[in-house]
C-alpha cells in the first residue's frame, strides 16, 4: 500500500456528517417537506447541515436568545443566504434583484462578504423559496456558496489592468462552472423543476465530488500581481497570474492555505499556501479538477477540525501530494515563475482603466449596504445601478466598485455619488480603509465576541493614537473575527483581534503587508483598555523608529514584539 493511501487509511470512522451526506440522495434529504412545515420556524439539525451546500445557514437572533428563552418561545429561528458571484461581479440588473430581495425577504441590508459574494440575513423560512427561485431567475445563484464543495471562485478586479483582468476573470468563471456540483436538488427545492424519474438510483451522479462530497470546503482565489487583495495565500487552492510582455502566460500554483483554527487546540492552524509549480492558462481547470480529487480521496473524513486541505498536505507532506498529483495529470507542472506583490488592499476613487473606460471604488465599512440616517448607500447605489451600463465588482476587502464607465456616463453618476454622500473613504484613517470585519454578532452561530459592530468604535478611538503619531494615512491591515474560524481572514493582517468570550480578544501582530505571512499572539483574552494600552507604544516607536518604507508588520517583528510566522506549523511556538 502506498504512503498516502495507508495514511488515509488509519484516519477512523467517518464522522456523523459524512452519514448525512451518504444517505441525503445527494443533498436533498428532507429538505422539501422541512420547508413547509408550519410547526416551527427552525429546520432539524441533519437538514441544516445539508442547507449549507444549497447557500444557507439556518441562524438566530442572539440579541433575543434569552428573552425568547425565559419567554418559553423558540429562538427567532432566520436563515443567512449567501449568493455566488464569481470573481465578484453583478450586472446592474443584478444588483436591483439583490436590493430589492433585501428588502422584500431580509433584515433590508445587504453584506459583501470578503470571498465576493453577497451576503443578506433575517431571512424567515416562509419566504426562502420565494428568495433563492428570484436569486436564480436573475442568473446568479447560491449552490455551493457555503458547504463541502468548492466555494465562490475569487478574482481580484485590478480595475487599472482591465485587459489581463477581464482573461483571468473568465477563468474564473470557467473554474466556478467547471466545479459546482451537478446534482438537480438544487433545481428540484428551489427553483421547482420537476424530479427527473429514476434520479434517487441509477441516473444521478456527481463526477467529482462523489455522494459524500469533500471532506470540509474548500477555497479557490485567482490573484493579478502586483495586487493580493484576495489573498491568495489563504486559499486551498491559488492561481497567481504571470505576466510576460503584458499577457497572461500562465499561473503559478500554491495550495493548502486555510485561515480557521480552533482556540486551545493546537492541531487547528491558520496556514498559508505553498508553491505548487507554474501551469499554462489552459491546463489550469484540469489542475483544479485533479487537487480536488486529492483531498476527496485523502482528507480527514473522521475529524472536521482537521479536514481541510491544508491538513492533508501537512499530514502527508507536500511532495507525497505533488507526486500524487503529477501521477494523476500525466504531466508535471513546471516551476513556478517570478512574480511581485506591492499590497492587498483596495484602490478608492477613480481609476482610469482600458478602453477608456473607469472604475470607481467605494468604501464601504465591513461591507455592510444600508441606509443609516443621513447616510443613504443602499439608496444611492440603487439609483446608481438604474442608470450604469458598465458592472459592479465586489472586491475581497468588503468595498464595492462601479466598474466599466463610460466617459459619457461618468458625470451622471459622480453627481448621484455627491447627491448620496457615497464615499471613496478620504474621510477615513488609512488603517480604516485597510479594515475588515466578520458578521459576527448577533447572527453568526460561532460569534464569540463582536465584530462588525464594534470595529468601527474602536477604530475611532486607535485614530486618536494614530494621529497624535503622525500615522493617520499610513496603510495598516487591522481585521477582527468574532470568532477562530478566519472569514475576515485575520490571521495574515498586521494587527489583527480574534474573538475569545464578550468584550475579549486575542490581539495579534506580525502578519505581512501583502498577505503572505501569518501573524503571533501578542496578548491574550484583553479587553478594549487593554487593547489600548498594548498599541499606543507599538504605534509610537513604529512612528519613531522605523525604517524607509518599512511596513507595520515588518517592523513589529524587527522590533522585537513578535516573531516571524512563516507556516502555520510555527503557529503555536511560544
Amino acid at each position: 500500500m502506498s504512503k498516502i493511501k495507508q495514511e488515509a487509511s488509519q484516519l477512523g470512522p467517518p464522522s456523523d456528517v459524512e452519514h448525512i451526506k451518504e444517505k441525503s440522495n445527494y443533498l436533498r434529504g428532507t429538505l422539501q417537506d422541512t420547508l413547509t412545515d408550519p410547526l416551527s420556524a427552525g429546520i432539524p439539525d441533519d437538514d441544516n447541515r445539508l442547507m449549507k451546500f444549497h447557500g444557507s445557514y439556518l441562524q438566530d437572533d442572539r440579541d433575543v436568545r434569552n428573552e425568547r428563552r425565559l419567554q418559553k418561545l423558540e429562538p427567532a429561528y432566520q436563515f443567512m443566504v449567501r449568493v455566488r458571484a464569481p470573481g465578484g461581479v453583478a450586472t446592474p440588473d443584478q444588483w436591483l434583484t439583490m436590493d430589492r430581495i433585501a428588502g422584500e425577504y431580509a433584515d433590508g441590508s445587504l453584506k459583501l462578504t470578503t470571498r465576493q459574494a453577497f451576503q443578506m440575513h433575517g431571512i424567515v423560512k416562509w419566504n426562502m423559496k420565494n428568495t433563492m427561485k428570484e436569486i436564480n431567475e436573475s442568473l446568479l445563484d447560491t449552490l455551493a456558496a457555503c458547504g463541502d464543495v468548492n466555494r465562490n471562485v475569487m478574482c481580484n478586479p485590478n480595475p487599472y489592468q482591465s485587459d489581463i483582468h477581464s482573461e483571468v476573470y473568465e477563468w474564473s468563471k470557467k473554474l466556478s462552472e467547471h466545479l459546482s456540483p451537478k446534482t438537480r436538488a438544487y433545481h428540484e427545492i428551489w427553483v421547482g423543476d420537476e424530479k427527473v424519474a429514476g434520479t434517487e438510483k441509477e441516473m444521478e451522479t456527481e463526477p467529482l465530488y462523489g455522494k459524500t462530497y469533500l471532506p470540509r470546503k474548500f477555497k479557490i482565489g485567482m490573484a493579478v500581481p502586483p495586487s493580493n487583495d484576495v489573498d491568495v495565500f489563504s486559499q486551498d487552492l491559488g492561481f497567481i497570474a504571470i505576466l510576460e510582455e503584458n499577457k497572461l502566460k500562465g499561473f503559478n500554483v500554491l495550495i493548502g492555505g486555510g485561515m480557521g483554527m480552533s482556540h486551545g487546540d493546537t492541531k487547528t492552524y491558520p496556514q498559508v499556501a505553498r508553491l505548487a509549480g507554474f501551469c499554462k492558462p489552459e491546463q489550469i481547470l484540469e489542475v483544479a479538477e485533479n487537487v480536488i480529487s486529492i483531498q476527496r480521496d485523502y482528507g480527514n473524513r473522521s475529524v472536521r477540525k482537521n479536514a481541510r486541505f491544508k491538513y492533508t498536505i501537512d499530514r502527508l507532506g507536500l511532495s507525497v501530494i505533488l507526486d500524487e498529483l503529477h501521477e494523476r495529470l500525466g504531466w508535471e507542472l513546471e516551476p513556478g515563475e517570478s512574480y511581485q506583490f506591492e499590497h492587498n488592499g483596495d484602490r478608492f476613487g477613480w481609476v482610469k482603466g482600458a478602453n477608456d473606460h473607469w472604475h470607481f471604488t467605494l468604501f464601504i465599512q465591513n461591507g455592510r449596504v444600508r441606509d443609516d440616517g443621513n447616510a443613504l448607500l443602499k439608496t444611492g447605489l440603487r439609483e446608481i445601478a438604474k442608470v450604469h451600463h458598465g458592472e459592479f465588482r465586489l472586491t475581497p476587502n468588503q468595498n464595492l466598485i462601479i466598474s466599466n464607465v463610460s466617459e459619457e456616463k461618468r458625470k451622471e453618476i459622480e453627481s448621484l455619488i455627491d447627491q448620496y454622500g457615497l464615499s471613496d473613504g478620504s474621510y477615513a484613517s488609512a488603517l480604516r480603509r485597510n479594515s475588515i470585519a466578520c458578521v459576527a454578532l448577533p447572527t453568526c452561530g460561532l460569534a464569540m465576541a463582536e465584530s462588525e459592530r464594534y470595529l468601527p468604535s474602536l477604530l475611532d478611538t486607535i485614530e486618536e493614537i494614530l494621529n497624535e503619531a503622525g500615522l493617520r494615512e499610513e496603510d495598516i491591515v487591522i481585521r477582527m473575527s468574532g470568532c477562530p474560524n478566519g472569514c475576515s481572514r485575520a490571521p495574515l493582517a498586521e494587527i489583527a483581534f480574534i474573538g475569545k468570550a464578550p468584550g475579549k480578544y486575542n490581539l495579534y501582530l506580525g502578519g505581512g503587508f501583502t498577505g503572505e505571512r501569518l501573524n503571533k499572539l501578542y496578548r491574550e483574552n484583553i479587553g478594549e483598555e487593554e487593547i489600548i494600552s498594548a498599541l499606543t507604544p507599538i504605534f509610537h516607536d513604529y512612528a519613531a523608529n522605523r525604517q524607509e518604507g518599512e511596513h507595520f508588520g515588518d517592523f513589529t517583528i524587527r522590533a522585537g514584539y513578535v516573531k516571524s510566522v512563516q507556516s502555520g506549523l510555527d503557529f503555536h511556538e511560544l
